[in-house]
């Protein structure tokens, strides 16, 4: 056989090899189909023409495949053209609260709290480049050398954090993390993660206007108990939410959504977190309720706290409750003004009421660690007085944590206002019978 005849079978091989891919499919689907008809469809039209145009080219010209491959490859091609690509099966799976590619070849999810490898893998960096692409264009970012980080969402609500080389040693690296339902704090107290006393005191506490911190590190939970919280706010108030992604689900009618802008391509554009928090002192809010404050906006938190927007909820990253509140302190300073740490310390004492601390614990459960009140005053040190804490057994051969939840009385100005607004202290908790020392907040 001759060089030319070898190099033509070479060439039909490769031929063959390719229509077993999903990208010969997918270009060759994009040859069949006219895009400006496509606009015209939703998404879910789209999806049905496609799936039907694949067929036909599949009968045409595909291999010979059992109706489960096939129709798994025609899924694929479409999820391709459409989606994300090999991710869209993962997003369709409600079970699945966070998605990790490291790379074309390496996928980890993360299911009931725990980290699992699974057999998804891009083509090559190639292929993964082009879901990123797909994902920033939705929110006209872009991502390349002189932009290799970024954040964004997609449009069903997932929030998603792309890096990419030099600044990832291993390729390009792609965060998805899927906010769950909302969950009511009746099923938060029947999956355990706090126990029916703690959850009616919350509830008082939210509807006797308490500030509230709800703590905790990274995965623990906070925004999906801080909406949990938020729904025993009463119906009449207006409510302003400010968040980097929005992700809170209230189920109050006269809620206002706001949410930060990152700056654009040349830099310029950006909306902090701070901005909004002054912006929405001026929208007559009853409440207001932040993400989390990480930055200069906590010292503007603060100061709406203590002037006259009681009943505000924010969520902070901290290690405890303790170090939660030494955290606020620290972050206030971080603005452009010289506030003495002893005005923030008033400023604090003044403001935060209560603080709840969420754990993330080994077997993947999260749980209500801690929940303590505030009983320092103006220009004292902090003084947190735990009213509810969970202390947890030794774990067991079915490597689950269990423990029990412990309750102590509340100090007498805690309970008084809770009291005042017609609400009820569990008896699981009872009141402290004499003032302690500092008296009334």
């Amino acid at each position: 056989m001759g060089l030319k005849d070898r190099l033509e079978e070479d060439r039909a091989n490769e031929g063959r090899g390719d229509r077993g891919s999903v990208t010969h499919w997918r270009r060759r689907l994009l040859e069949e189909i006219n895009l400006e008809d496509l606009t015209r469809l939703t998404l879910a039209q789209r999806r049905v023409r496609l799936e039907k145009v694949v067929g036909h080219i599949l009968s045409r010209e595909g291999p010979v495949l059992s109706e489960r491959e096939r129709s798994m490859l025609i899924r694929r091609v479409v999820d391709e053209a459409l989606g994300l690509g090999v991710l869209e099966p993962l997003l369709a799976d409600e079970t699945v609260t966070e998605i990790m590619v490291n790379g074309p070849d390496n996928v980890f999810i993360e299911r009931a709290g725990r980290m699992q490898r699974v057999d998804a893998a891009f083509n090559g960096e190639e292929q993964l480049y082009q879901t990123i692409d797909r994902i920033v264009s939705l929110v006209n970012r872009r991502v390349d050398e002189s932009s290799p980080m970024v954040d964004a969402r997609l449009p069903t609500g997932e929030r998603v954090n792309v890096i990419i080389p030099p600044l990832s040693l291993s390729g390009p690296v792609l965060t998805i993390r899927r906010f769950p339902k909302p969950y009511p704090i009746d099923e938060l107290v029947r999956m355990g993660s706090l126990d029916a006393a703690t959850g009616i005191l919350l509830s008082a506490m939210v509807r006797a206007r308490f500030n509230i911190v709800v703590s905790g590190g990274t995965g623990t939970g906070k925004t999906t108990f801080l909406n949990a919280m938020s729904a025993f706010v009463p119906t009449s108030e207006r409510i302003v939410t400010i968040e980097d992604s929005a992700e809170l689900q209230l189920m109050q009618d006269h809620v206002v959504r706001l949410e930060s802008r990152p700056p654009n391509i040349e830099g310029k554009g950006e909306i902090a977190i701070r901005d909004l928090v002054r912006n929405a002192l001026r929208m007559r809010p009853d409440r207001i309720i932040v993400g989390e404050v990480r930055g200069a906006e906590t010292i503007d938190m603060l100061q709406a706290m203590n002037t006259g927007h009681d009943g505000s909820l924010v969520t902070v990253h901290a290690n405890s409750a303790d170090d939660a509140i030494h955290r606020l302190q620290t972050l206030a300073t971080l603005g452009e003004g010289l506030v003495p740490y002893d005005a923030i310390r008033d400023q604090i004492n003044n403001a935060v009421d209560a603080i709840v601390h969420l754990g993330r614990w080994p077997d993947g459960s999260r749980r209500v660690n801690e929940v303590s009140v505030v009983s320092s005053r103006r220009r004292e040190e902090f003084r947190l007085e735990p009213v509810m804490t969970f202390e947890a057994l030794p774990m067991g051969p079915n490597r689950a944590v269990e423990g029990e939840f412990r309750h102590r009385p509340l100090p007498r100005h805690v309970a008084g206002r809770i009291y005042q607004v017609g609400e009820s202290v569990p008896a699981a908790f009872g009141v402290v019978p004499d003032e302690r020392p500092g008296g009334e907040r």
